[in-house]
């Protein structure tokens, strides 16, 4: 599958429309160039891990106390580090993050996850390195 955003549920943009056109065109030249013998060199790509979901700050009836801050919205995939702002409770209090290493946030604040306990997912960035590859059926 491709999942190709973030976009508002329900919403059609054409921007990521075309951007999802374009990866499902690539994938299927690959699949051709690949079926017709082509050999792909080694190469490296950098990926981000998943870790672990982060839910809101809540209180001990399971009620949220805090929102995303500002200077966390919208920076989906930025770094984040130790002590920079990650939530604002109701009272201004700033929440600040506590990690041993540099995060890449994601899914920050998306509405579709607000029912999941979900306030962003913690990545980690990475390089994976693929060997060459060619079909072995020709």
């Amino acid at each position: 599958g491709v999942e190709v955003g973030p976009q508002p549920q329900g919403v059609i943009r054409a921007d990521i429309l075309d951007k999802m056109r374009k990866i499902v065109k690539h994938g299927l030249d690959f699949v051709q160039l690949f079926n017709k013998g082509r050999e792909f060199p080694p190469c490296t790509i950098e990926v981000f891990k998943i870790m672990e979901k982060v839910d809101y700050p809540r209180n001990k009836n399971d009620e949220v106390i805090a929102i995303i801050h500002p200077k966390l919205q919208d920076q989906d995939w930025q770094p984040l580090n130790n002590g920079d702002p990650l939530f604002l409770t109701l009272a201004g209090e700033v929440i600040a993050y506590e990690g041993d290493c540099t995060v890449y946030p994601t899914f920050i604040n998306e509405a579709a996850y607000y029912e999941k306990k979900q306030a962003f997912v913690k990545t980690v960035k990475m390089k994976l390195t693929a060997k060459h590859i060619r079909s072995s059926l020709l």
